[in-house]
């Protein structure tokens, strides 16, 4: 009879530990759950080498060495890189209040205009840790390509022109790499959320 209750016990004991097991694993998170985007772990980024608003030039294990956020535009861009620069700056400051320290990083796709002295106010203006980056034309376009961007300037004939280019932010991580990337529509709140989800798995 003893030895019935204690394998009884034993039986039960067993069940209660794979339980707390199975409920311990399903309640962790990885970053498939930070992501709206469905799509992490990609390969999107890697290797540049590109030019600081110093003049000096940097390379990406330099740049990125904590959570970044990597955005490619242009300074003259009339109406969409503002809002997406200004965007991802106040989500660093919602971030920093939760303790978070993040990078934002702004590329340019026109270095023919944004000499690293334009880059380096644009940045500034923005946030005074936003790091701008620029080049020659063919380190630039290289970074552009690692990250998947398309970019085209279009024909004009004077020095006012535009330039096509794509709008997503990146989320990049030193070790891992590419975690997450964001749309225009994407809120400074939301994706200040994502980030510390991120931040918290990684």
């Amino acid at each position: 009879m003893t030895k019935t209750y204690a394998m009884g016990a034993a039986a039960a004991l067993a069940l209660m530990l794979a339980g707390s097991l199975y409920l311990g694993l399903n309640g962790m998170r990885s970053t498939k759950d930070c992501t709206a985007s469905g799509v992490s772990g990609g390969k999107i980024g890697g290797p540049f080498r590109l030019v600081d608003g110093n003049g000096q030039t940097v390379t990406d294990s330099e740049v990125i060495s904590g959570p970044t956020l990597v955005y490619f535009g242009y300074t003259f861009c009339p109406d969409v890189c503002p809002f997406d620069v200004a965007r991802n700056a106040a989500a660093t400051e919602i971030l920093e209040e939760k303790g978070i320290k993040v990078t934002p990083v702004f590329v340019t796709v026109d270095p023919e205009r944004d000499t690293p002295e334009v880059v380096k106010e644009y940045a500034e203006v923005h946030h005074p840790r936003m790091i701008g980056l620029t080049g020659s034309r063919e380190q630039t376009s290289a970074a552009a390509k690692a990250y998947k961007v398309y970019h085209r300037k279009q024909d004009s004939e004077d020095e006012y022109y535009l330039v096509d280019h794509t709008t997503f932010t990146y989320l990049m991580f030193p070790d891992s790499g590419f975690a997450d990337f964001f749309k225009r529509d994407t809120s400074a709140e939301q994706l200040a959320e994502r980030v510390a989800c991120h931040a918290s798995v990684l």
